[in-house]
């Protein structure tokens, strides 16, 4: 039974976050999911929501699951880092997140990211509709086909689904929103920042932004047989330009209270770009087949009750 809890607080704005209405029975499918980055915590308006606990094999999940109308279609909605921020990047359970949204029987997973900008591309204030990243991470669980005798080789070379990222694409351009089409994203392990040398190597591989929880997130959402687009937004400039001798350091460079000051007014407008993004979603979206149907349904009928260390 879901207990009832009191409002948490953004750290970004030491305000309560709006809790919406709990429901009193299992939850209903949805048809997509929504997970969000730093400083979303809240997605719904508040009474315009159910929230509820969805038990997995790998544990629980980050935060409790709302699930509310969205965009004409009904969405699960979960929070990356738990309320009010409270799960660093490396202790994130992907596993849960990902298995709790899909066996709502979710077609389709819409990622916020807050990122930093390691290319003049890409300013602080644009968002991102990512299409390749770079994994420079370190001992997460990164697939859900680890067991032996249930081997599965993911196809990953364009990670985010292009049906998907073309309805995002049309979104932001109907909104009027400074965006980028594309971008490659740096995810590093975290929770530290980039040293300046690292953010100036990430540049001169090719990539656009850096940041903590694209990967495993979006494979695994991948091995369930979802598609994943991925919405982010430029807070900083990451460890910021390197600095001509005597120039004063760049005002964009990132720490922690920039990157909540900016998504805190900002969140508006990464709200309106969720909704719109999911409107634009068609309603017959199927996603692509990148992993034998009958391995995600193996998956997906592990039991909650099994030993979290024996998957």
């Amino acid at each position: 039974m879901v207990s009832s809890v009191s409002g948490v607080t953004d750290p970004a704005t030491e305000t309560d976050v709006p809790q919406p209405t709990r429901a009193s029975s299992g939850p209903p499918p949805v048809d997509v999911a929504v997970i969000g980055g730093s400083g979303l915590y809240s997605l719904f308006a508040e009474g315009e929501a159910t929230r509820h606990v969805v038990e997995t094999p790998y544990g629980p999940t980050s935060s409790e699951v709302t699930i509310g109308e969205l965009g004409g279609k009904r969405v699960a909605f979960l929070t990356r880092h738990g309320a009010g921020h409270a799960v660093a990047p490396h202790l994130i359970d992907y596993r849960a997140n990902v298995w709790a949204l899909a066996s709502l029987g979710a077609k389709a997973i819409v990622s916020s990211s807050a990122v930093g900008g390691v290319s003049p591309d890409v300013a602080p204030g644009t968002m991102v509709v990512t299409d390749q990243f770079i994994d420079r991470t370190w001992g997460r669980r990164d697939t859900f086909f680890d067991v032996e005798g249930h081997v599965q080789h993911l196809i990953a070379a364009d990670p985010f689904d292009p049906v998907l990222r073309a309805a995002a694409i049309a979104a932001l351009e109907e909104q009027g929103e400074p965006f980028a089409p594309t971008g490659t994203c740096v995810v590093i392990q975290g929770p530290r920042f980039s040293t300046r040398a690292e953010s100036l190597w990430f540049r001169a591989a090719g990539a656009h932004t850096v940041n903590m929880t694209m990967y495993p997130e979006i494979p695994l959402t991948l091995e369930l047989g979802m598609g994943a687009v991925n919405l982010s937004y430029v807070t900083d400039s990451d460890a910021g330009l390197a600095p001509a001798e005597g120039d004063a350091p760049d005002a964009d460079a990132v720490s922690a209270s920039l990157v909540f000051e900016r998504l805190a007014a900002a969140q508006p407008r990464i709200v309106a770009a969720i909704e719109s993004i999911v409107a634009a979603m068609p309603d017959d979206y199927s996603p692509r087949e990148l992993m034998p149907p009958e391995a995600v349904a193996e998956v997906l009928s592990r039991p909650v009750s099994a030993r979290k260390a024996a998957l």
